[in-house]
């Protein structure tokens, strides 16, 4: 007999089975498509990914859980998932013109980054460490092929080759701590475990070794210090478009799995993990922004810029309750925007073969582009926390979780890491406004999918400074049953 249930089910996982279908009509039709109509798959790719959007926001209020109590929708998934659909528009509208220039405009490049998103969703909406490790393998295996997409360029390679090597490593260590979890508790799924930490107060030393292995696999993939060696170079040698995407949407993806997991079943532990991750939030702001400052590559210093903010985001983990898990989510949101409308103004001013990405090239940019220059004035100063802007509400949300719950020095830090920051970001903005432009400076070629992205992104990091109230609303609704 059918399961009663089933349309309950589709309905659960229906953004995630709309993605899906859409990737493989995309990977179809990459049969019948000759040279030049990879544009049209790129159209295919965006409309599939706002219908996938739709029924997102049409699940709102809801919690449907399926599958066994193996997934869920709820506004907690679903804020990430709104969250990961936009950011995948924008990096195909980043996308397009990019792949022609570069002369790798293959369809398989939005069918990656479809699957990639899929990941993405599995892992925000699940409630079983498998589905979660699913959704993260998923994710990572398409990151990889993005990442080394230039396959003619050894840099590219490199890219690709360091970030599989040691994400393997990670996922390992990820799955050696399912198995311990399992073997202590019973169960994977996330409320069985919880049910077995309150009838067993103290689960012995596996779980505690289990759970600092599950540390250790989300720690990598958020960029974590000491787990982020492999960011740097990875962000570099990737295709600039998969390097603004990397940047957030994984990033996300991780701590929405990541919050999930250590809020709901290690709520009761929550006195234990709360110290390392003080300890991983403080060195990975310290690092993160002290390194930023020796970069004279763009990619890099946003990649060392990626590491520092997942310090801030560990900062309302530690907080945790109510006002530290929406305050993560808003800033997810803001950084999302920011990173994205940065790298929209890196790809216009960038050219063929990966070139013009160093941070000298900048000189004089307010006189030759001031449309570009006041942009990425903006986004500088966003990212570095200085109002009216939506970085500057996100640090003001995550540092008062932190005061409020009594980590002073910790906010300290943030605080003190947050102006060692503005050095790096401010360099760029002198260096647009207050030297002459260089000889060889780069000329924009202005094309239309980064310059929405571009609109898109400065319209919404303003919104958000200058307007909060209504989006952190919606993060708080969200933090309800989680």
């Amino acid at each position: 007999m059918p399961d009663p249930n089933w349309s309950q089910a589709l309905r659960t996982v229906a953004p995630e089975l709309t993605l899906t279908i859409v990737a493989l009509i995309v990977l179809v039709l990459d049969l019948v498509a000759g040279r030049g109509r990879k544009g049209a798959l790129a159209a295919i790719a965006v409309v599939g990914t706002l219908l996938a959007l739709g029924w997102s926001v049409s699940l709102w209020g809801e919690r449907l859980v399926a599958y066994g109590g193996m997934v869920v929708a709820d506004n907690y998934s679903l804020f990430f998932n709104i969250a990961f659909l936009a950011i995948t528009v924008l990096t195909i509208l980043l996308s397009t013109s990019y792949l022609r220039r570069e002369e790798a405009d293959l369809s398989e490049y939005y069918v990656l980054l479809l699957f990639c998103t899929l990941g993405m969703m599995l892992m925000a909406k699940g409630l079983d460490l498998i589905v979660i490790f699913l959704g993260l393998e998923i994710l990572s295996i398409s990151n990889y092929v993005l990442a080394g997409f230039l396959r003619t360029r050894l840099q590219s390679n490199e890219s690709a080759l360091k970030y599989f090597l040691l994400g393997s490593f990670s996922s390992a260590f990820f799955l050696y701590g399912i198995a311990l979890i399992y073997g202590t508790t019973g169960s994977t799924n996330l409320g069985r475990i919880a049910q077995a930490l309150q009838a067993n107060r103290d689960p012995g030393p596996l779980f505690q070794v289990g759970m600092a292995l599950l540390l250790v696999g989300f720690a990598f993939k958020v960029a974590s210090v000491p787990f982020h060696m492999w960011t740097p170079d990875a962000y570099e040698g990737a295709p600039t478009p998969i390097t603004a995407y990397m940047s957030v949407g994984p990033k996300a993806a991780a701590f929405a799995a990541f919050l999930r997991v250590f809020s709901q079943p290690l709520a009761a532990m929550q006195g234990e993990w709360a110290v390392v991750l003080w300890v991983l939030a403080a060195l990975t702001m310290t690092v993160g922004n002290v390194v930023a400052i020796a970069q004279p590559n763009i990619k890099r210093m946003l990649a060392y810029s990626s590491i520092a903010h997942a310090g801030y985001l560990l900062v309302p983990m530690v907080a945790s309750g109510e006002l530290g898990t929406s305050s993560l989510l808003f800033y997810v949101l803001a950084y999302a925007f920011t990173t994205l409308g940065a790298f929209a103004v890196v790809i216009l001013l960038s050219r063929k073969g990966e070139a013009g990405y160093e941070i000298a090239g900048y000189a004089g940019l307010g006189y030759t582009h001031p449309v570009l220059a006041l942009a990425m004035t903006l986004f500088m100063l966003s990212l570095g926390g200085i109002p009216p802007t939506a970085g500057f509400v996100a640090k003001f949300y995550i540092f008062s979780a932190a005061v409020k719950a009594g980590y002073i020095w910790l906010t300290v830090i943030g605080v003190l890491t947050s102006a060692v920051s503005l050095y790096y970001y401010l360099r760029i903005v002198v260096l647009m406004y207050m030297r002459e432009p260089a000889e060889e400076s780069s000329a924009a070629t202005l094309t239309a999918g980064p310059l929405v992205t571009l609109a898109i992104a400065a319209f919404a990091v303003l919104l958000m400074g200058l307007f909060p109230g209504s989006i952190f609303t919606l993060a708080q609704s969200s933090v309800f049953g989680l």
